[in-house]
């Protein structure tokens, strides 16, 4: 699987950033979202999730692109939506793939995280599971995933940690007003046996709508990379804060760990319930489109031979930021912070840690609509203050754990 595309056998091996660059005959991270189907309705989905496609991929048909990632020597899949557990074959999914050789992480709000279930997980192997939590207490969580989802999530930890399932992670998508809470969030994983993974706010599906007022502000970027710098020690990131490495050039910093760059395409890609690959997770539009399982050859042929992820493998251009001497840092940041934004793929990252992003936020940029929105009809609204503890708006009515 780590052998890189279309090089002669005699080629110097290059460095592993370098390898990267150019892309792997196999993602090393794989994203799928099995369903669009989802209970709450998050206000940065990057998916825009909440309704069921009636063409998401079948049962067989998962298992054919289970059995092409087998060939590929993929070793995990990262799955997700939606709420992938509501699928009615999930766990026939999860076992088929563990039994060829496919390990799955998978996310969840916590729905069906059963004590049944928890116990089922905790005798399995090559399976790892992510609760999403977006505050450390119920009151900045829920003002983004919705009222009750804090108890749910906390309810799945704990029932992950009495059936004596070892280190699931809490995933935490960092806002500005979560940002504060990363110490807790770390004594919330330690009180559950639990791995802290932060990732990264991106505008992209509903979080494009959301982004101004969520995204962390450039002081809580730098609180955000001292914090990684000093306790950062077993905590996942996904290199997804790679825009914050200009911060470790110069004698008084420090560097983070990870690539530093942007993957998409090259190693990472994601699959969407219908079957189409996108070159990034969080890069679910047409302009990111490579192709589709079913209709384009397989997902082996997408992932090697598309056009699309031949031309991210093509070396690429520092455009704006190749006066930058922190260029090597973060390589421009992310394509989809960018594209989402307004900005040029070409420029600064939005969040750009010397400032040269928020010039062109300023100015005028024409920021590119969403072409999928599975939401339910119902407008979304950021709550700007917390919701009361007697709020009646429950999005879990009807989705009692089963």
């Amino acid at each position: 699987m780590t052998s890189t595309l279309d090089r002669p056998a005699t080629a110097p091996v290059p460095r592993l950033v370098d390898q990267f660059e150019r892309g792997l005959d196999a993602p090393i991270c794989l994203t799928w979202e099995l369903t669009y189907a989802c209970n709450l309705a998050c206000v940065h989905c990057l998916s825009s999730s909440g309704k069921r496609d009636p063409r998401e991929l079948s049962t067989e048909q998962c298992k054919a692109v289970i059995g092409e990632l087998q060939r590929m020597q993929v070793f995990y899949v990262n799955i997700g939506g939606g709420e992938p557990t509501v699928r009615s074959d999930f766990w026939e999914l999860v076992d088929y793939a563990t039994a060829h050789q496919v390990g799955v992480k998978f996310s969840t709000n916590g729905l069906r995280i059963t004590p049944e279930v928890a116990a089922r997980l905790a005798a399995s192997d090559y399976v790892d599971v992510q609760i999403s939590l977006d505050g450390a207490t119920a009151e900045v969580n829920d003002a983004v995933r919705g009222a009750g989802s804090f108890d749910m999530a906390v309810r799945a930890l704990q029932n992950l940690s009495d059936a004596g399932f070892r280190d699931a992670k809490i995933s935490v998508v960092v806002t500005r007003h979560n940002v504060s809470q990363l110490d807790e969030f770390r004594e919330l994983a330690d009180r559950f046996g639990a791995t802290l993974r932060i990732t990264r706010l991106r505008p992209s599906g509903r979080g494009a709508d959301v982004w101004d007022d969520l995204h962390p502000l450039p002081e809580q970027q730098r609180a955000l990379y001292d914090w990684l710098v000093a306790h950062g020690d077993g905590v996942l990131t996904g290199d997804s804060f790679f825009h914050l490495s200009a911060f470790g050039d110069g004698s008084s910093g420090s560097a983070l760990p990870g690539l530093n760059l942007c993957g998409a395409g090259r190693v990472v890609c994601l699959i969407d319930p219908v079957g189409d690959v996108y070159a990034c997770p969080f890069a679910i539009h047409e302009n990111f489109l490579a192709g589709n399982v079913l209709s384009d050859g397989g997902f082996r042929t997408v992932w090697q031979h598309s056009d699309l992820f031949r031309e991210l493998r093509e070396p690429q251009s520092a455009g704006a930021c190749a006066s930058c001497n922190h260029y090597d840092s973060c390589r421009g940041g992310c394509m989809a912070a960018k594209f989402f934004t307004g900005l040029p793929l070409d420029g600064p990252d939005p969040e750009c840690v010397q400032g040269h992003g928020e010039s062109l936020l300023a100015g005028d940029r024409s920021k590119p609509s969403a072409n999928k929105d599975h939401s339910r009809g119902v407008p979304l609204q950021l709550m700007t203050r917390p919701p009361s503890r007697d709020c009646d708006e429950n999005p879990l009515a009807g989705f009692a754990p089963a």
